[in-house]
């Protein structure tokens, strides 16, 4: 098992395909885009496969998410899932995506045992989307999302960021689209793992701000029927229920106390925080031929080391080096 010193076991996996994504998204990466990973460094699909599965057969990890970058961009996506999906015991495998390209994959990802999509959509409005992404592609997204319901990768997810002066007036409008459509909203808070470093607090809209926008046309109250465990959102339900909407207070609300994500970038470095400002790099001792059992003491050795919290209140925190582009989400 992956185990810290907090007594908090890491089941949850997020492995990053690919640090390229095709937006430019203002919270994420510049207009210009990023110095790319060169191909050598980052994982084979065969070194993909043969580290998540190590991970779910020898260290108790239960649910696979992939991540980018923008992970429909990698080739081999299809068949990473399906090689994912075909060992005993079979984790849960979902994909985080900005959706673009999904409207074509969603079918076949399905198809490979995709069981889930969480999709990152901030505005609904085509002017808005083009000056935050800075790539006009709105409407590659809602044909995605469509085409991801209609796949039966449910539930559809969808991941908003709200940016103060941008897209900060669009909570309610969001979420109405999200019950029209059956998909399932979550507000994330947003967070200091821009490549740009320009982050501030001040500017942030907190999960407290969300709510308040949100309860001035909603009726909502916390749902308390079910146990959040580990998961990163507060569930609100929306007059009386059944449906629901999430907040992932980060910042001012965190949950770093019952984590229980470990992170694997493409280029093939542990981080056991998404804050981490070490890595344990599996890459070069897994091709200079160490063992699957090596592999695994390595890994362990790595969550271990895992801090108590993120510490973004902390004066002494530093930002990662690397941008959530390169971590994966």
């Amino acid at each position: 098992m992956l185990v810290d010193t907090f007594g908090r076991t890491a089941t949850d996996l997020r492995v990053s395909l690919t640090d390229r994504c095709n937006l430019r998204c203002a919270y994420c990466m510049p207009p210009e885009g990023l110095d790319w990973l060169p191909k050598p460094e980052l994982l084979t699909d065969d070194e993909v496969v043969r580290l998540v599965g190590l991970a779910v057969r020898d260290l108790g990890v239960t649910e696979v998410r992939y991540t980018g970058g923008e992970p429909l961009l990698r080739r081999g996506l299809a068949d990473i899932v399906r090689r994912t999906a075909e060992p005993a015991p079979r984790p849960q495998i979902s994909l985080t995506t900005n959706g673009i390209g999904l409207d074509r994959l969603a079918a076949p990802l399905a198809e490979a045992g995709l069981d889930r999509v969480n999709v990152s959509l901030d505005t609904l409005d085509r002017e808005t989307f083009r000056r935050l992404a800075h790539r006009d592609r709105l409407e590659d997204v809602l044909r995605g999302l469509a085409a991801a319901r209609a796949a039966g990768l449910e539930p559809v997810k969808i991941n908003t960021v709200l940016m103060r002066g941008i897209n900060d007036g669009e909570a309610v409008p969001l979420l109405r689209y999200c019950l029209e459509h059956g998909y399932r909203l979550r507000f994330i808070e947003q967070m200091p793992l821009d490549a740009q470093h320009g982050w501030t607090r001040k500017d942030m809209i907190t999960a407290d701000e969300i709510l308040d926008r949100l309860s001035a046309e909603f009726d909502l109250a916390p749902d308390t029927a079910h146990d959040r465990g580990s998961a990163p959102a507060e569930s609100f339900l929306i007059g009386g229920g059944p449906e629901t909407v999430g907040v992932i207070g980060s910042v001012t609300r965190p949950f770093c106390g019952a984590c229980d994500r470990v992170r694997l970038t493409a280029d093939g470095q542990i981080r056991n925080c998404l804050f981490a400002t070490e890595e344990s790099n599996l890459r070069d001792a897994m091709r200079d031929g160490a063992t699957d059992a090596e592999l695994a003491e390595r890994w362990r050795k790595a969550v271990w080391a895992k801090r108590a919290g993120h510490g973004i209140d902390d004066p002494s925190f530093l930002q990662p080096a690397r941008p959530m582009s390169a971590i994966g989400g």
